[in-house]
């Protein structure tokens, strides 16, 4: 792995590889684990077994296609017929919270973020699987993400990066560079709303798009929810900055639409060129390709700008994991364990075109880095990538406070009007309430 930034510390691995994790599997997960589970002998299961598996609706079709595809072969392997739902994003919150209290629902589910540290109460132990197929070359904060009180309680699969995309055309029309820092970025981004091609941002309520703009930007002014302790001090002068440049930059450069925007906002502002830039997963650059390939052509992307903190991207893992109440268990864990078969995973990369990335070191030289130039810089997302609640744990309280997009508010307060010391003080109050 490349030698990371100024302010970036590498995210730490240890010795142990997923290889070696893998050798201590049971007889079952060692069948699967090897790839044999096409080719060898499947798993004794009854013929009525039926396993069902929820999931995000993905913004790439064909990685839906993709789980849709192995979810068959899986059942041909096993004779499990599995039951493959995907809804949005914003409905899996309130999905797993009903089948915890209900104690009915899927069997799997796809959690994303610290969730499980959110449902731990209603997810099963996953510490066996998680030692042998997440091994000890995962990632530091993606371990975080799955390990409540010590236990894991899902395991981490993948994870979903971002960056900006930018209209390299538009750029080069009005004599712009690639921004590498937020006053860059805020020269770039006025010049391209005085084009009427704004920066396109969403500080709304919703998952992915407004908290990848909010926590990056408060860390990188050096501020933060908490620190290293867990205790709250958002209310920082370096808080204040941060509010006090997004004002300035939400004036000067974006959409004034975007306080009320979704995660699919963007995405149409941009395909249907109304906006010159956003931050955004792979998933603008892969439908444009796919549809306008013309314009795909005139797509670049750029990471997150450095402010006087360093430079930060929240990362977004996925996880899945069996729920307490599944009387499946057994066909759970090895659904999961064909997921993370090498053959299944690479392919889930692939189509996905760089939406995605892996958790360890392994899948940092996957082909879908060189394929395509305007991919590259997704692999390195990982090398400045942050969990809520930096510079504390990645805890139920920073995952409560995430939910209740405390952050986001305060950002969305501050390009309103409101002053900055007033937003902090109320954010602190708000951070406290959860934290203590």
């Amino acid at each position: 792995m490349k030698k990371t930034e100024q302010h970036q510390p590498a995210q730490k691995r240890s010795s142990v590889t997923r290889r070696d994790f893998v050798k201590k599997t049971t007889a079952v997960g060692a069948v699967v684990a090897a790839g044999a589970f096409l080719g060898g002998k499947p798993p004794a299961y009854a013929q009525s077994r039926k396993l069902h598996y929820l999931q995000w609706s993905s913004f790439i079709p064909d990685a839906d296609t993709e789980i849709r595809r192995q979810a068959e072969e899986f059942t041909k392997a096993t004779g499990v017929e599995v039951t493959v739902e995907m809804i949005n994003q914003n409905d899996m919150t309130p999905r797993i919270t009903a089948a915890i209290e209900s104690g009915k629902g899927a069997d799997v589910m796809l959690l994303i973020n610290n969730q499980p540290h959110l449902f731990a109460n209603g997810l099963d132990d996953h510490g066996s699987l998680m030692g042998e197929l997440a091994g000890g070359d995962i990632y530091d904060w993606a371990n975080g993400a799955v390990v409540v009180d010590g236990v894991a309680r899902a395991v981490p699969l993948f994870n979903i990066g971002n960056a900006i995309v930018y209209r390299k055309d538009v750029f080069d029309e009005l004599g712009l560079a690639a921004p590498n820092t937020w006053d860059e970025y805020l020269a770039v981004g006025t010049a391209l709303k005085n084009a009427n091609l704004p920066v396109g941002q969403t500080l709304g309520h919703t998952f992915g798009d407004a908290p990848s703009f909010a926590y990056p930007l408060l860390w990188s002014f050096g501020g933060m929810e908490v620190d290293e302790s867990g205790k709250v001090v958002v209310d920082s002068p370096e808080t204040h900055q941060a509010l006090a440049f997004c004002k300035e930059f939400w004036e000067a450069a974006c959409d004034p639409g975007g306080l009320a925007w979704d995660d699919t906002s963007n995405n149409r502002a941009f395909l249907g060129q109304t906006i010159g830039a956003t931050l955004n997963g792979a998933s603008i650059y892969f439908v444009a390709r796919r549809k306008f390939p013309d314009l795909a052509d005139k797509l670049a992307h750029v990471n997150n700008p450095e402010g006087p903190g360093g430079r930060y991207h929240v990362i977004g893992p996925r996880s899945p994991a069996i729920m307490s109440y599944s009387e499946e268990k057994d066909a759970a864990a090895d659904f999961i364990r064909f997921m993370f078969q090498d053959d299944n995973f690479s392919q889930f990369i692939s189509v996905n075109s760089g939406y995605v990335q892996g958790l360890t070191s392994k899948w940092e030289s996957h082909p879908v880095w060189s394929s395509d130039p305007a991919l590259g810089i997704f692999s390195t997302n990982a090398k400045y990538g942050r969990s809520y609640g930096h510079a504390g744990p990645w805890n139920r309280a920073s995952g409560e406070a995430a939910e209740k997009y405390i952050v986001v508010d305060m950002f969305a307060r501050a390009v309103q009007g409101e002053d900055p010391k007033a937003i902090a003080a109320w954010a602190q109050k708000e951070l406290e309430n959860v934290y203590n």
